[in-house]
């Protein structure tokens, strides 16, 4: 299971203000901190700096990468941002995010080929989403097909079916789950990924849902998940949802994960 870590976002406010306020040590702590928690990337986004985002960005992947040796998820649709900031990277990073929209697949898949990079794909076009898990699978169909044709191996493919809130649309944790089962079958060799906290929006008790609904979908075949590995509690479920599924041998890191005090 990779975990991108998603906590170096500028969508939360402590992370705007000490981007803002070009507070190192406070970034660098973020970073620390999910390493230590068991991340495999690092997700960062200065997003909601507009019209500066490329410059806060390349202080991010500087900033981070001066504390941690794990590669960066970098994290924006806009393919002149990616492009700026891919040289800065001393490991070949994870690119966050594709969609059908063609500025983005043309953008940004010639990059990912020519970095050698993982790329996460949303299933939405600058037409729809994809709320059914038959509209998620066609719309996974053709990022498989779009990747495939610009010469991106399956294996660098992390696809998100995107769940919105179900507090809106009562089925769309479900079809997410259908849609992540058919995809993991349907294309051998591509991966599935999701941001969680959408499921949850609009609910009491967030975390809850949250944990819930990443055991389900480990348990319909998602390789990969953007979260917060310091919760305690969604890395337990996750370690455990794991195990449970006959994905961690001989249970060993959950074992590990308990004396290690990462699970609660």
């Amino acid at each position: 299971m990779l975990i991108v870590a998603e906590r170096i976002n500028a969508s939360r406010k402590s992370i705007s203000q000490a981007i803002s306020a070009g507070d190192a040590a406070f970034i660098q702590n973020e970073a620390r901190a999910q390493e230590t928690a068991g991340a495999h990337y690092v997700d960062v986004n200065a997003g909601s700096f507009v019209g500066e985002e490329e410059k806060y960005l390349r202080w991010l992947v500087e900033t981070v990468q001066e504390v941690t040796d794990l590669p960066l998820c970098l994290d924006s649709p806009d393919p002149n941002v990616i492009k700026a900031v891919l040289p800065l990277t001393k490991r070949p990073p994870m690119i966050n995010s594709i969609t059908l929209e063609p500025v983005r697949l043309e953008g940004i898949l010639p990059l990912v080929k020519e970095h050698k990079t993982k790329v996460i794909a949303l299933c939405q076009s600058d037409e729809a989403i994809a709320e059914t898990a038959d509209a998620k699978v066609e719309m996974a169909s053709k990022l498989v097909d779009a990747a495939t044709k610009a010469g991106v191996a399956l294996d660098d493919l992390y696809i998100d079916p995107l769940v919105y809130p179900i507090a809106t649309n009562t089925e769309s944790a479900s079809a997410t789950l259908e849609a992540i089962r058919r995809i993991m079958k349907e294309f051998p060799g591509v991966h599935t990924t999701m941001g969680l906290t959408n499921v949850s929006h609009g609910l009491p008790a967030r975390k809850l849902v949250n944990r819930t609904f990443l055991v389900a979908a480990v348990t319909s075949g998602l390789d990969s998940a953007i979260l917060d590995p310091t919760d305690k509690q969604l890395f337990g479920a996750l370690m455990t949802a794991l195990m449970v599924n006959g994905k961690d041998e001989f249970c060993l890191n959950y074992i590990a994960a308990h004396r290690e005090g990462r699970l609660e």
